[in-house]
């Protein structure tokens, strides 16, 4: 019997659309979630934005009876068209294509026509990098349409905004019932990652993407004043519906100290009396350290220039990442949006002096000392208190231990929660330029789509230069984003000077975006090129010499040098593993003579101190 089951089982999941793509899509789910937990009960005051059904400009997500529906790529697109052909404040640019050959576009809300007025602050508001987490897009069709619409205008008199409803469109449209078992609707989601299988919220700071390298161009181009990540998140049960988060919230460390001050001071208030005013939850974006025990404490999920708020940070953007809470039902959090979004809008209008004043003292800053590769600290940083949901454990017949049962009841007590910030492992000297040979051609063009200034030589060009040994390189046994990553135990400085080609290009960190020229050019830096697998052929030492000539060359090296005969003695007696590989022995003695290859592990960009 259990195998008949299970065979039905899987003959129902091959036929759905988590097993087939090609399967049309419908606004029916073929199970409900009822392996969630249990929903609180809401009904907050910004449901009185949602326009009726019959509304001829009610938004596809209004128009399904639950407000548990998202439109597809086509019907989004579509509506959009029609509003900007009905609006003169609404307008549609296209900004890249997807490798599936998609459009990727923006919808742009302005009273200044094509050139936007310099005075006023610009909002980019992201939706769908992860598609399944779709609340922007929802939310910013109704607010876009009550701006053009219904009263809402006014918002632009001061401001103007730009929204990204969907970024990764293949994704988008990778769409099923099946995509996040985790969260609370809609009731057809996208799929994470691209159509190439790449997780665009992983690809800030290397720019594999064409969508990101897109929407880099696209930031580049209108310079916003404000940078706004919409995603839902995952993780544990709690009262908060709208969390969002910024690298230096708190007094915690920011690569843009000034514009994280705003942030806390002058950002977050307003914005969170806005969401209270409405009926919402908001809190900060946290992220549980264990998923088997609520109370072990949160983080903040670490800091990486890889992801969005990471790289705003680091490239002296305000940048805001919303996480909404899966376990709330899909119209609580896009209203919640439109609510965050609708009182950004006026934030950054009534403040937009103050914000660029914090913008400009920070793409100022030239730190002689970078830190990098964050971890969590050992002990909690402090205490906080957190608005729980109560749950209890039980014995699981499927897993075999005791789990998590969340019950939905808000717990009237505040928790008292530990903790755990992050610390730099790593710290990175900034020196005065690097330079780039010309046949990397590839990392010259990804420094270029970033936005960082360098001039490029037309003639052979000889410069005092630092070069870099790699030490004891580690490959790691997995791929990841397409890459297979590499790390180092540290790196040997050469000072030489070196004849660059013509094509390369001298890179300098007297620039707004210096911190993240170190950050991707340093090879110990967990976020650069090299350690995402860039570099792979300084790996290779492709000169070899056999035994029966490097062991007696070895024993004439070892009869002539006396201070190499101790190295080696001292060597052996410390590492009994090397002692006892005849190969590893002779290759320490072959890397010790003019013949072995003088650029294995030698990192091809260089530095200019």
């Amino acid at each position: 019997m259990r195998q008949v089951m299970l065979a039905a089982v899987m003959a129902a999941l091959m036929s759905s659309p988590a097993m087939s793509d090609t399967r049309p899509i419908t606004n029916s789910a073929p199970w409900d979630q009822d392996f969630l937990p249990p929903i609180p009960q809401w009904n907050g005051a910004s449901r009185a934005l949602l326009r009726p059904a019959s509304d001829e400009w009610a938004s596809g997500f209004e128009q399904d009876a639950e407000l548990n529906f998202s439109p597809n790529y086509a019907d989004t697109r579509a509506w959009f068209d029609r509003l900007d052909a009905a609006s003169d404040l609404i307008r549609i640019e296209s900004f890249g294509t997807s490798p599936e050959g998609r459009d990727i576009y923006a919808v742009i809300a302005s009273k200044d026509g094509a050139q936007f007025d310099p005075n006023k602050p610009v909002v980019l508001v992201q939706a769908g990098i992860h598609p399944g987490e779709i609340d922007g897009k929802d939310a910013g069709m109704m607010l876009l349409r009550d701006m053009a619409f219904y009263g809402k205008d006014h918002l632009l008199n001061r401001a103007n905004l730009i929204l990204i409803p969907i970024l990764s469109v293949d994704g988008h449209e990778r769409a099923s019932a099946y995509s996040r078992p985790n969260q609370r609707g809609p009731r057809i989601q996208g799929w994470r990652n691209t159509g190439t299988n790449q997780n665009l919220n992983r690809d800030y700071l290397k720019l594999d993407q064409p969508e990101m390298r897109a929407v880099r161009g696209l930031i580049l181009k209108y310079n916003p004043d404000l940078y706004v990540d919409v995603h839902v998140t995952d993780g544990m049960d709690y009262q908060y519906d709208v969390t969002f988060g910024f690298t230096g919230e708190d007094d915690t460390f920011a690569r843009s100290p000034a514009i994280a001050k705003w942030l806390n001071d002058s950002f977050k208030p307003p914005i969170y009396k806005a969401l209270e005013d409405n009926g919402h939850i908001p809190g900060e974006l946290v992220f549980g350290r264990d998923d088997d025990d609520p109370m072990a404490g949160l983080n903040d999920g670490g800091l990486g220039e890889r992801f969005s708020n990471g790289w705003g940070d680091a490239a002296h953007i305000p940048t805001i990442l919303i996480e909404n809470h899966s376990l709330k039902p899909h119209d609580q959090r896009v209203l919640g949006t439109y609510v965050f979004i609708e009182e950004a809008l006026k934030v950054m209008a009534e403040r937009v002096d103050d914000v660029r004043a914090a913008i400009a003292a920070d793409r100022a800053l030239r730190p002689q000392v970078i830190p990098a590769n964050f971890v969590e600290v050992e002990e909690p940083t402090e205490i906080v208190p957190f608005k729980g949901i109560k749950y209890e454990m039980y014995e699981s017949a499927a897993s075999g231990r005791k789990e998590i049962r969340w019950l939905g009841e808000p717990d009237p007590e505040l928790w008292q929660m530990p903790w755990y910030g992050s610390r730099p492992t790593l710290e990175l000297k900034r020196p005065k330029a690097y330079w780039v040979p010309a046949y990397r051609a590839d990392i010259i063009e990804r420094l270029q789509a970033s936005g960082v200034e360098m001039t490029r030589i037309d003639t052979p060009t000889e410069v005092d230069v630092t070069l870099l040994r790699l030490q004891r390189p580690q490959m790691s046994q997995r791929a990841n984003e397409g890459h297979v990553e590499v790390k180092i135990d540290g790196v040997t400085e050469e000072a030489t000077r070196w004849t660059f080609a013509p094509g390369s290009v001298r890179v300098s960190t007297d620039q707004p975006l210096g911190d993240l020229v170190v950050l991707a050019l340093e090879p110990q830096s967990r976020e650069s090129y090299f350690a995402w697998g860039m570099f792979l052929e300084v790996l290779s030492c492709v000169e070899y010499i056999e035994p029966y000539a490097i062991a007696p060359l070895a024993e004439k090296m070892l009869a002539s040098d006396p201070a190499l005969k101790a190295e080696f003695e001292a060597k052996l007696a410390a590492e009994p593993e090397f002692a006892a590989n005849p190969h590893a022995r002779l290759g320490w003695f072959y890397q010790r003579t003019p013949f072995y290859d003088q650029r294995h592990l030698l990192y091809p960009v260089a530095r200019e101190n």
